[in-house]
């Protein structure tokens, strides 16, 4: 799935041979009056990125970032179509896997890309967004002003798909005559997660906090505080996922007729029954010969293997859909060998207390 550089944190360009790689000395330079927004965690500031409209009205952006010794450096122009959508864009610079270089046309109702990772274009009758590849935060802002000025927050994009906003919270930051109230929505179309992100009272981007943060220069002390909202409202939408993508029965549960693994005699078991209630193994045997409680729910496992519980031992959980994403492929144990253990651990506590979808954590283990 493409997905916006910026919205993402870390998307990193695959190099190409065949553009030559625009050097940070030639990228655009920022004017004094450009919206600042510094790049950090909480564990220091790791860069800096502008937005700013030029004086011939096309959107622009720089972004200078050095994460652990990988160096982004990338600037982008776009000009915007009578629909307020990119009608051109350009983005350039280097990340640490090569070029960065892609192109965004829409000429004779016909939208042409060209990016790193693919090329390609489709027929342009209607306003939609072209989502970067890669680039600075500058286009996601312009992405997120465009969504939030829709009339139902929903934006058909390019490639492909649709993009919607779900307003969640707001929070007050600053102080004195700078304070302000931000908003949170949740952005779904983007990635198998929803995208969370802060806008102002103009319905403009403020920031993007997911660990690595883009805030103005002024609040960037607010790291801590937005991100403890964001976690709450979005903790908050997890108890009805879990009522509504959740069947717990009643009775026992038979998977008749399963092929199973022998872990032991290393080989696959035919025609298996497997008895579960009440969370728990109660019998596993030969279909003939495993009887099947009064009143079980059967599940006709003919044609098909059941395997315990997988493992993921290295996955870094970013959010409560993590454990939806693992759990959808049959996940049920993670080894996570870093992360804000304060949110594996509200995690595992709102598991246990049936709000939350995801399987075991094992933290730094």
């Amino acid at each position: 799935m493409r997905r916006p550089v910026a919205v993402l944190g870390l998307v990193a360009a695959l190099a190409s041979g065949t553009w030559a790689q625009v050097p940070a000395g030639n990228l655009a330079t920022p004017p004094a009056n450009a919206r600042h927004f510094v790049i950090q965690s909480r564990g220091g500031k790791h860069g800096d990125s502008w937005i700013w409209v030029a004086a011939d009205g096309r959107r622009m952006g720089r972004e200078s970032m050095n994460l652990r010794g990988q160096v982004f450096e990338l600037d982008a122009s776009g000009t915007p179509g009578a629909d307020g959508m990119p009608s051109a864009l350009e983005v350039r610079g280097v990340t640490p896997s090569g070029d960065a270089a892609e192109t965004f046309t829409i000429a004779g109702g016909s939208a042409r890309w060209k990016s790193p990772i693919d090329a390609g274009g489709a027929p342009y009758s209607a306003p939609a967004f072209y989502v970067a590849q890669g680039g600075p935060v500058a286009l996601t802002g312009w992405f997120v002003e465009r969504l939030l000025a829709a009339p139902d927050k929903s934006l058909t994009l390019l490639p492909g798909g649709k993009a919607h906003a779900t307003r969640l919270t707001d929070l007050e930051v600053g102080t004195g005559a700078a304070r302000q109230t931000i908003t949170l929505w949740a952005i779904t179309g983007l990635s198998t997660s929803p995208v969370p992100v802060w806008a102002d009272a103009r319905q403009q981007l403020f920031g993007l906090s997911f660990g690595i943060a883009w805030l103005p220069e002024a609040y960037a002390g607010e790291q801590a505080a937005i991100e403890d909202a964001q976690a709450r409202a979005l903790a908050a939408q997890a108890p009805t996922l879990a009522q509504s993508l959740v069947s717990r029965p009643a009775v026992p549960v038979a998977f008749t007729g399963v092929r199973l693994f022998d872990a032991d005699a290393v080989r696959f078991l035919p025609d298996q029954t497997v008895i579960v209630d009440k969370g728990a193994i109660a019998a596993v045997g030969p279909r003939e010969a495993t009887a099947v409680p009064p009143g079980a729910q059967l599940i006709d496992g003919r044609g098909k293997t059941l395997i315990p519980g997988l493992w993921d031992c290295h996955m870094h959980v970013g959010d409560d859909y993590t454990g939806l994403q693992e759990l959808s492929m049959g996940v049920t144990s993670i080894r996570d060998p870093g992360n804000d253990d304060v949110r594996t651990m509200d995690r595992r506590r709102r598991a246990a207390a049936g709000e939350l979808l995801a399987p075991h954590v094992y933290r730094r283990c």
